[in-house]
């Protein structure tokens, strides 16, 4: 029986100093073996946070989007070095801002197309902001798609606006957080005929049962939300607003590809422990074994690990739309491979299949405090694990 009295005297003591309140889960061999909740989900109204509490995914949103088109990929549906044009047209003649010594910028030809493989893996040379000529074109792209549609666009919108954009650098070359799981969810769509939702609902959310996950509000899920919290230098804690919230309304259209979803801390981990397990969960399979292996495999050359790389990631690669370790003896009690990704507002995804074992934490909070919370809970929970 693993001992998980560390993780839980860790948690207890950093809802103090910390996040209004968290909530996480340890599996192992498909069963769950650490399960518990700590804190508030709203502080005014002093509610626990429970197993039932929701909470803003953000960036974690990726896992289960690359997962999804790769249960696509197993289906023959695309390969990975096919061009993103046979799918979007638009982005048949994709032009490259070469920024020069002396501050001007080159429009030219990319030199290969953009292919499935470099939105998986960050490499497609779109980001999500900055103050380059690639982004002050994207920000106007954006600006002009709202002022003729409004808020309310669709993915397919974006997508077809974001093509215009003149990219940063030569497909696969770098390595460089952003857009490129846009158009993962785009190839979703477009493979499978439906909805980006429609699709997860159906070939995920339903089968595992994950009966609290979505991108837009049901039944009592709005009211389930955790308070999210900007905590200040002084420790005081002042309610906020997730910046997506407004895409959870009934009648949003954008279904993202970066983020969008919420879920629970409970729905979150069956999903994660079907990942550690080999593609199944119970006796429902979702997506095969070799296929979570590709995912997880390091596809950066070490040019774009020197992108990649930083003091929260030290130790890990980037595979088809998540981390993975690549050297355990610099950070980490986890195996060679342990894969997953977090989240904007401090969710965290730990999956190690070598020990079939997974560790799904989440706060809603900025700041989000993940290279002091998520590293900690990652070596607690494996260190506690038999």
């Amino acid at each position: 029986m693993s001992d998980f009295r560390a993780l839980d005297e860790f948690l207890s003591e950093f809802v103090k100093k910390g996040p209004s309140g968290c909530g996480c889960i340890v599996s192992k061999d498909g069963e769950f073996v650490y399960e518990n909740y700590f804190g508030y989900a709203d502080l005014e109204k002093k509610t626990p946070v429970t197993k039932d509490s929701l909470y803003r995914q953000f960036s974690s949103t990726k896992v289960v989007i690359c997962t999804a088109l790769m249960m696509l990929f197993e289906r023959g549906k695309f390969l990975l070095q096919d061009p993103i044009s046979d799918y979007f047209p638009e982005w048949k003649n994709t032009m490259v801002a070469e920024e020069k010594e002396d501050g001007s910028t080159l429009i030219r030809p990319a030199k290969r197309p953009i292919q499935v493989q470099d939105c998986l893996s960050m490499a497609m040379g779109i980001g999500y902001g900055g103050t380059d000529y690639t982004h002050r074109v994207a920000a106007s792209v954006r600006k002009e798609l709202e002022d003729s549609i409004g808020w309310n666009y669709t993915l397919r919108d974006d997508i077809r606006a974001m093509a215009q954009v003149p990219i940063c650098f030569d497909p696969g070359e770098r390595w460089l957080y952003g857009f490129g799981h846009e158009l993962v969810a785009g190839l979703i769509e477009v493979c499978s005929g439906m909805t980006v939702g429609e699709f997860l609902k159906k070939e995920i959310f339903d089968p595992l049962g994950m009966d609290s996950t979505g991108y837009r509000w049901f039944g009592d899920t709005k009211e389930r939300m955790v308070t999210p919290y900007i905590r200040h230098e002084d420790g005081t804690m002042e309610p906020t607003t997730g910046f997506f919230d407004f895409r959870h309304a009934p009648d949003a259209k954008y279904e993202a590809g970066g983020a969008g979803l919420f879920s629970s801390v409970h729905d979150y981990a069956v999903f994660a422990t079907m990942l550690a397990n080999g593609g199944t969960y119970k006796d429902t399979h979702i997506i095969g074994r070799k296929t979570i292996d590709l995912m997880r495999a390091n596809h950066l050359s070490p040019v774009q690990l020197k992108d990649f790389q930083n003091s929260y990631l030290d130790g890990y690669g980037y595979g088809l739309g998540v981390r993975t370790l690549i050297d355990p003896g610099r950070v980490s009690n986890s195996s060679v491979g342990e894969f997953g990704w977090t989240g904007y507002m401090g969710t965290y995804l730990a999956i190690d299949p070598s020990e079939r074992a997974a560790v799904v934490y989440m706060h809603n909070m900025i700041p989000n405090m993940e290279e002091y919370t998520h590293h900690r809970v990652r070596n607690i929970a494996f260190g506690a694990l038999r």
